[in-house]
């Protein structure tokens, strides 16, 4: 399917201090989707995520309770870096910011990942991989 986006939709307790944290952190936010109850965080052309506050975000998911990523894992977000530099650069950067490091990185030579739990505990990967 040509052009396919996708949006990720996280619940955040607090919004303005989500949007603190990935702004320190080089990302922009499309002022079109975002407002009092949500943020739209651009990774890329073709990556958003909808940081939603906690009480807008049940609103899409009425009867389920929705996890505290503190606390429980129900998915990890991973995304890909062009160097190893650009790997510790962007967790660097995290940790600077107030996340976590949950785990050592990774290296496997060809491949190098590194971990952050932002400031909700939602967890991310950054991961780069040689070309071929």
């Amino acid at each position: 399917m040509p052009n396919q986006r996708i949006f990720v939709n996280l619940p955040v307790r607090d919004l303005t201090r989500a949007k603190v944290f990935w702004s320190g952190l080089g990302y922009v936010f499309d002022p079109q989707f975002t407002d009092e109850n949500a943020a739209c965080l651009v990774i890329s052309d073709s990556i958003y995520v909808m940081l939603l506050t906690t009480e807008f975000f049940g609103n899409f998911a009425p009867g389920k309770e929705i996890v505290d990523a503190s606390r429980a894992v129900e998915a990890i977000f991973a995304l890909s870096a062009e160097t190893r530099e650009e790997v510790d650069a962007l967790v660097d950067g995290a940790l600077a910011a107030g996340a976590t490091e949950p785990r050592e990185p990774m290296d496997h030579g060809f491949m190098y990942q590194r971990s952050f739990d932002d400031l909700e505990g939602h967890q991310w990967e950054v991961v780069w991989m040689e070309p071929g």
